[in-house]
């Protein structure tokens, strides 16, 4: 074990560098989609960065880069951005770039205005502000063009050209095996002979304290004032003894940036002391800087040999990066006496922490997961490690305790020199005694992890655990022993839930809020300030925090928030912090904060740790967004860029209408998400998001207007941008197209009109003929009942006559055969009158003229020359009644009818062939 022990110490370096160092954004080639070298940088007054890069000419606008290639294809060296122009130059080229209404930038050579071509081999350097020129800096010439007369005044140089400065309003230029020149009266003057700085080469010149400062490649510092020219020897000189400096720049505060060949990044105060080094191993993207810029936010920004990086020189947040990964995840940190100890999953590492040493030790006999520190009335330092409890003292570790997993300790109230102690399996007391500290025994009757324990009073404590809850335990008098025990069930459980004292009250803290302990009722109420901080920026982690100015910390995931008492009011004040918890990157539920300096806490996280300096931050910034590219494609995949500046039109085929935008923010720690909403087609804004890009796909016709804006940390931006767009109606559906549709719509409602009206006249037509119809097929069946009736009736009529007739012509005959019978012959009268009898004819005539109208004056017509007996016969025939049927009828034989036929038929003029019924039928 001892072996094994030794081999963990001696694997693990005893010193680590250590450089707290400001925040920094690292853009690679893969980034911005260029080549490796940077050569220079610039800003517009939007905030948009713009390289000059080997490959053209690059512009940021803190969402996506874009590159633009150099008007000759070659290397762009140099860019300014002046008033609203980007003026760049590159080989034997120089001019300007301005945006269009696309959003795009477009160039303007000014070269091709010279009266002469640039010498051979000429590349623009640098470009400069002056008064109402801008300065080209070539290799062997000075070209000043003057933006009101467009015109170009050149100041030849025979010697190389190393570079220009503008400095008070005078313009200073160094020139090889020469010296340093000013423009007096438009032309040039020696001011320093190369010899009096070693015929060095000059990277700047700044003002400082009313005079020059220059600043050599390999010689160091000079000041010039009144024609003398002295070396100044800075606190921090040792810092640039042996290294080469490729590009430096005065700082808007006085401070000074390096930028060396080799070296990475050395930063000065003011007054020259070192503060500090960026290079590869700590965080530089290369440590070959080949530019320096300061924006207007005070960042930092390095063109580099290999990529680009922008530094928070100003941010209130400081960066200490295990690179090596030596030093681990920082899990808990303490300042004791004058000396900083970090508590990671590798171990204890201690540094002296006011003095400038830039490095951490490791301290041996730690190796393993640090659980916590404390302080005991700044005499001892306790370290509760997964291997046990161990005291830190002297710088040195001993192991005070076996029981693995001491996770926190405690002071208890009216107990001198002892600490309850929470461990993996329960709660322990330790003592102080004259030979140290030592584990004197276990509390009986309690075996849970105690990682958050809290005292209500000496013998009353509450215990959590993040999945079982919050035990409510009493103990004995002698603290050994748990006389009571119960879980307090009006809390919920939850992961990552913590319990912590803050200000005399006893906090727990869930996924469903901030809960406050009642020792009367022995139960929690919920706490609706605190819980807001989860409920608005989101829970990841029940963690909380006191320190050491009583100040509460809590961790959501958008914000590290911190709670104090107004002093004024004496309520609570609660201040945000945006650092997200993706860019926190600690473990969650083992945040840990501890404040290490005046208003200067020491936050941990994976592979090192951040300062923070609660002093110096801004809560109020002032972002702008804005709408950088609004692109159009239709269905076969043709794209088109839009003008954000005038309201667009867009055919009904556009297919996908794709907004780009973005807040020029450059802050590592600061992050932005974005809302949107499509006024026409969304009735509510979109849900906060990082994308910075939406895309519409085959939106209807109609009228829209695209909003969109940005948080930035907790902030909005200042403006919402916005969009106006109409999508225009397909042909089919044009203006022109709407009234041929009307009037087609008009035609086809009158030929509708009229159809139907055709048509319903006609139903009308049908109806009222099939209504005649019926009313006359009423009346016909009404005629034929009626004719039935007359029929009816003139057969009844015909039968009883006949009947009648049968019956006395039998009664006849019965009488003239009885010879017995005296003088029947007045019967036999009788009976002759009623077989003669006019009265049944006029009765049967009567009938038949109902029956069949018309039909004796047809015949009569016809036949004026018949007689009434002849016509009564005819009635006869055409009631188709038989000779027998007649024979009665008229008194007669049936032989006499068949005579009577007869002579009809010759009457009628009929022939031989002839049916006589059938010709009487007729009329």
């Amino acid at each position: 074990m001892q072996r094994l022990l030794l081999l963990i110490i001696f694997c693990i370096p005893t010193l680590i560098l250590s450089q707290e160092l400001p925040p920094i954004l690292n853009y690679s080639t893969e980034d911005y989609s260029a080549d490796n070298q940077n050569w220079m940088i610039s800003q517009n007054k939007d905030g948009f960065i713009y390289a000059a890069n080997n490959g053209g000419l690059l512009e940021f606008d803190g969402e996506r880069w874009a590159k633009y290639d150099s008007p000759n294809s070659t290397i762009m060296r140099s860019v300014n951005v002046i008033h609203a122009k980007i003026y760049t130059g590159c080989f034997a080229e120089f001019g300007y770039w301005e945006k269009t209404n696309l959003g795009t930038l477009a160039y303007t050579s000014l070269a091709s205005k010279l009266n002469n071509p640039m010498l051979e081999d000429e590349q623009v350097w640098n470009i400069l502000e002056y008064n109402e020129w801008v300065v080209f800096q070539s290799n062997r010439a000075l070209y000043f063009f003057n933006e009101a007369t467009q015109t170009i005044k050149i100041i030849p140089s025979k010697n190389l050209i190393y570079k220009v400065f503008i400095v008070n309003k005078s313009i200073y230029y160094h020139v090889a095996n020469e010296g340093i020149y000013t423009i007096v009266g438009g032309e040039p003057s020696l001011l320093i002979p190369d010899t009096q700085f070693n015929s060095d080469r000059i990277i700047n010149i700044s003002s400082q304290n009313n005079q020059l400062l220059l600043i050599t490649r390999n010689s160091g510092f000079f000041h010039f004032k009144d024609s003398k020219l002295t070396r100044w020897v800075t606190p921090g000189e040792s810092a640039i003894d042996t290294i080469n400096i490729f590009s430096a720049l005065q700082l808007r505060d006085g401070s000074l940036v390096l930028g060396t060949i080799s070296n990475g990044l050395l930063y000065f105060d003011k007054t020259g002391h070192f503060l500090y080094k960026i290079t590869q191993k700590s965080g530089l993207g290369n440590n070959t800087v080949l530019s320096l810029f300061e924006d207007k936010d005070s960042n930092l920004w390095a063109g580099l040999d290999n990529g680009i990086n922008s530094i928070n020189i100003n941010s209130p947040v400081r960066s200490y990066s295990d690179f090596e990964g030596v030093l681990g995840t920082v899990y808990t940190s303490i300042v004791f006496k004058e000396t900083l100890y970090l508590g990671t999953n590798q171990g204890v590492f201690y540094k002296d922490l006011n003095s400038k040493a830039t490095q951490f030790k490791f301290l041996p006999g730690t190796a393993g997961q640090v659980l916590s520190f404390y302080n005991y009335k700044n005499e001892d330092l306790l370290c509760g490690h997964h291997l046990g409890t161990f005291t830190l003292n002297n710088k040195k570790a001993t192991r005070i305790a076996n029981e693995l997993g001491s996770w926190d300790f405690k002071p208890i109230a009216n107990r001198q020199n002892i600490l309850l102690q929470g461990n993996y399996n329960g709660l322990y007391l330790l003592k102080k005694e004259a030979q140290g500290w030592k584990l004197i025994s276990k509390i009986q009757g309690f075996n849970n992890s105690s990682r958050y324990f809290e005292f209500v009073n000496e013998q009353h404590l509450l215990v959590s655990h993040e999945y079982k809850g919050v035990f409510n335990l009493k103990l004995n008098d002698s603290l050994t022993a748990v006389t009571e025990q119960n879980f307090i069930d009006n809390v919920p459980v939850g992961k990552n839930s913590a319990l912590t004292s803050y200000q005399n009250s006893i906090l727990y803290a869930t996924e469903k809020g901030v809960y406050t302990f009642s020792p009367q009722t022995e139960g929690f109420k919920k706490d609706s300030l605190l819980s807001s901080i989860y409920n608005d920026y989101g829970y990841i982690s029940g963690k909380l925090i006191s320190d050491k100015k009583d100040r509460l910390w809590l961790f959501s995931k958008e914000n590290i928030s911190l709670v104090s008492t107004d002093n004024l009011t004496n309520l609570p004040r609660i201040a945000q912090y945006p650092i997200p918890s993706f860019l926190r990157k600690g473990v969650l539920g083992y945040e840990n904060i501890n404040l290490i300096a005046q208003d200067v806490y020491l936050l941990g996280v994976s592979g090192g740790y951040l300062t923070i300096d609660i002093s110096k931050v801004e809560q109020t910034h002032s972002n702008k967004l804005f709408i950088n590219s609004i692109q159009s494609s239709d269905l076969e995949g043709h794209t088109q860029r839009l003008s954000s500046r005038i309201p667009g039109v867009l055919n009904f085929r556009h297919g996908m209408l794709t907004f780009k935008y973005a807040v020029p923010q450059y802050k590592k720690f600061i992050d932005v998400n974005y809302q949107y909403q499509l006024k026409g087609f969304q009735s509510k804004w979109s849900e906060w998001t990082h994308n910075s890009v939406v895309s519409f796909e085959n939106l209807p016709f109609g009228d829209y207007e695209f909003l969109v804006r940005a948080k930035i940390g907790n902030e909005l931006s200042v403006n919402t941008a916005s969009y106006t767009f109409s999508v225009e109606r397909p042909w089919l559906l044009s203006g022109y197209m709407l009234a041929v549709y009307v009037l087609i719509l008009i035609v086809i409602l009158v030929i509708t009109h009229r159809t139907y009206r055709r048509y319903y006249s006609k139903k009308l037509e049908r109806e009222q003929l099939e209504n005649q119809q019926k009313i006359m097929q009423i009346q016909n069946e009404k005629l034929n009942q009626d004719i039935d009736n007359k029929n009816r009736e003139l057969a009844i009529s015909t039968m009883s006559i006949i009947k009648k007739n049968e019956v006395l012509s039998k009664i006849k005959k019965e009488l003239l055969k009885d010879k017995d019978t005296a003088d029947p012959k007045g019967a036999i009268d009788l009976i002759d009158s009623h077989l003669n009898n006019n009265k049944d004819w006029k009765f049967f005539k009567q009938a038949f003229n109902n029956a069949d109208k018309d039909f004796l004056d047809k015949i009569k017509k016809a036949h004026p020359d018949l007689t009434p007996n002849d016509l009564r016969f005819c009635a006869y025939l055409r009631l188709n009644l038989t000779s027998k049927e007649i024979a009665p009828l008229l008194n007669i034989s049936t032989k006499s009818v068949e005579t009577k036929r007869y002579r009809l038929r010759k009457r009628l003029n009929l022939d031989h062939d002839d049916s006589l019924v059938n010709y009487i039928l007729k009329f």
